[in-house]
């Protein structure tokens, strides 16, 4: 599994280690890092949520959803993407969102696409936004430079004056 060979060892060895085996354990701890490093570039698949599952609370995550059933419950997701058989009934925050199917409640995103087949009934508050004629909305549509950081809350966005 190991070898000896020292073909991969970076440099010249520098008289400081001088002991048998230094270099490789010096190697060795320099290449556990970099495996390390590399290890959450890996993007995992998106997670999808079939036609016949109905799900009843809140979904957190840094990836990807794929929603192909119906949640009843707010989504939070790096990439958020309703297919056209879903329905979700609640808050939907990520970075992008893409709605081919139903969401009652608010959504607020980076970029925000609804499609032809999409039926949004809520307001959008987002940074980018395109919709493709055959979309239907109802709602208000705001956009803000960072969607995301705003808190769940109904509270007008803009500050009152001081009277």
């Amino acid at each position: 599994m190991f070898s000896k060979s020292r073909i991969n060892e970076p440099g010249p060895k520098t008289g400081k280690d001088t002991k048998p085996g230094a270099e490789e354990a010096a190697a060795t701890k320099a290449k556990v890092p970099d495996f390390a490093a590399a290890a959450p570039k890996a993007k995992p698949p998106a997670s999808v949520l079939s036609s016949d599952l109905t799900i009843v609370g809140n979904l957190k995550t840094s990836g990807d959803i794929q929603i192909e059933g119906t949640v009843e419950g707010n989504i939070r997701a790096h990439l958020l993407t309703v297919g056209e058989t879903a329905t979700v009934k609640g808050e939907v925050m990520a970075d992008d969102v893409v709605i081919n199917g139903r969401i009652v409640g608010r959504v607020r995103g980076l970029k925000v696409r609804l499609t032809s087949t999409a039926r949004v009934e809520g307001d959008i508050i987002h940074k980018t936004i395109a919709i493709e004629s055959g979309a239907h909305f109802e709602g208000t549509v705001q956009r803000q430079e960072d969607p995301l950081a705003q808190d769940k809350s109904t509270a007008p966005a803009t500050p009152k004056s001081a009277g």
